[in-house]
């Protein structure tokens, strides 16, 4: 999900700020919510491991260009039912950085435009979590289809975004319109290996019922609210 250098230039990247900005304001706000929750040392520990998990999907697991952009698996709702949103928002927009700084410093002019192609899908998910996940529910009790409809959505938001960003930095010509199609059906494959991913986590998940209020993981991942 990476947009290729030179796609977004000049004035158009005052966007990109805009965008950034928003989604940062989103983000501070759940990590006020889950302060008020879990406490700050919690907020922080979560956003420190999930920083090191977005580093290694993005740095160490197979990713290649695809068209406009590059392939990963970033396993965006994975990162949500484990750890929760503001840690997890932390950890993508970091882990992130973290890339562009030491390893990919290409990267760094396209870093709002790519922060938030990852982290508005976040916080839409988060939201249909709400919405197909009964209030009663534990996330280590999700079965495959709520996993699936959480991982479409994220990797459908990302795939959106990224065609967003390209059409609206080249315009809507031939090939561009090919590179984007060619982009996100490579990308869309991704979708059948997160939810199995989601799955094969949370069921790990069940044996580390130590982990239980201890602050590490997100509260709802062992019990709900009564």
């Amino acid at each position: 999900m990476h947009i290729e250098p030179g796609i977004i230039t000049g004035a158009k990247m005052a966007l990109s700020y805009a965008t950034a900005a928003g989604a940062a304001t989103y983000a501070a706000k759940s990590a006020l919510d889950t302060i008020r929750e879990s406490g700050v040392a919690s907020l922080a520990v979560r956003g420190v491991m999930a920083t090191g998990a977005v580093f290694t999907f993005f740095q160490l697991m197979p990713h290649y260009a695809v068209g406009v952009s590059e392939v990963h698996f970033i396993l965006g709702s994975t990162l949500l039912l484990m750890l929760g949103v503001a840690p997890a928002a932390i950890g993508l927009a970091l882990g992130l950085l973290v890339q562009g700084l030491f390893f990919a410093p290409t990267d760094l002019p396209q870093y709002f435009v790519n922060v938030t192609t990852l982290l508005v899908p976040l916080f839409a998910i988060a939201a249909l979590a709400r919405k197909v996940i009964a209030p009663g529910t534990r996330y280590v009790d999700l079965s495959y289809l709520q996993a699936l409809k959480l991982s479409t959505a994220y990797q459908g938001g990302v795939v959106s975004w990224v065609a967003f960003w390209v059409f609206y930095g080249q315009g809507f010509g031939a090939e561009t319109m090919a590179s984007v199609l060619a982009f996100g059906g490579a990308y869309m494959m991704v979708v059948l290996i997160e939810p199995l991913a989601d799955l094969a986590v949370l069921a790990a998940a069940k044996s580390l019922r130590g982990l239980k209020g201890s602050g590490l993981v997100e509260p709802r991942l062992f019990a709900v609210k009564a």
